[in-house]
């Protein structure tokens, strides 16, 4: 099969965020001048390294309205424990719903910045907003920030090593599938 996306592609949903997977997921809190947001962003990755900086994309939704405003966002890494509540995030609620509670996830202050963390998140990048950048076609955004906080979860660290599949990340594949690592394979480059 080939197809060109401009032209579609025939099939009952389209594949391509199901080919490009799996997908961390992006799990952002913001706070606004309506209060404190969180929602599900899998167009969510890391992409240097000095300084750190990750990147969500996304529409013009309270996440990326809240970063606007404030210059900031924290980004929480789901664990397995936590899906449903993840997935609860994601649901379109009126702007000013606080869908920490509307979800019963346990927030906490971020230390660099101001902005609210999932308390219980296996891992939190506090960051502080480098850029929006628009993207070819509607409402799509894209936000590049800076990491300038790290909350690591003690339970999540094996000999010093921050250890996904020993929480089951969970991460995003196409369509409404989602997959928990649960193996971690270790290759040393060559030299």
């Amino acid at each position: 099969m080939f197809y060109r996306p401009e032209e579609g592609h025939g099939l009952p949903h389209s594949p391509f965020s199901a080919i490009v997977a799996p997908r961390p997921i992006g799990w952002i809190s913001t706070r606004g001048p309506l209060g404190d947001n969180l929602a599900p962003y899998s167009f969510f990755n890391a992409v240097a390294y000095h300084p750190p900086q990750v990147i969500f994309a996304g529409d013009l939704a309270d996440s990326l309205r809240n970063v606007q405003d404030s210059g900031v966002f924290a980004v929480n890494v789901v664990e397995e424990a936590m899906m449903a509540q993840m997935n609860a995030t994601s649901a379109g609620v009126a702007r000013g719903v606080d869908e920490f509670g509307l979800a019963g996830v346990e927030k906490a202050e971020c230390q660099t910045i101001d902005c609210p963390r999932v308390a219980r998140a296996p891992a939190t990048l506090e960051c502080v907003l480098q850029e929006i950048v628009t993207l070819a076609g509607k409402d799509n955004l894209m936000a590049i920030g800076r990491v300038t906080g790290v909350h690591i979860r003690d339970d999540c660290l094996t000999e010093g090593r921050f250890d996904a599949a020993r929480f089951g990340l969970v991460t995003r594949l196409g369509y409404f599938d989602y997959a928990i690592l649960r193996e971690r394979v270790e290759m040393k480059r060559p030299r």
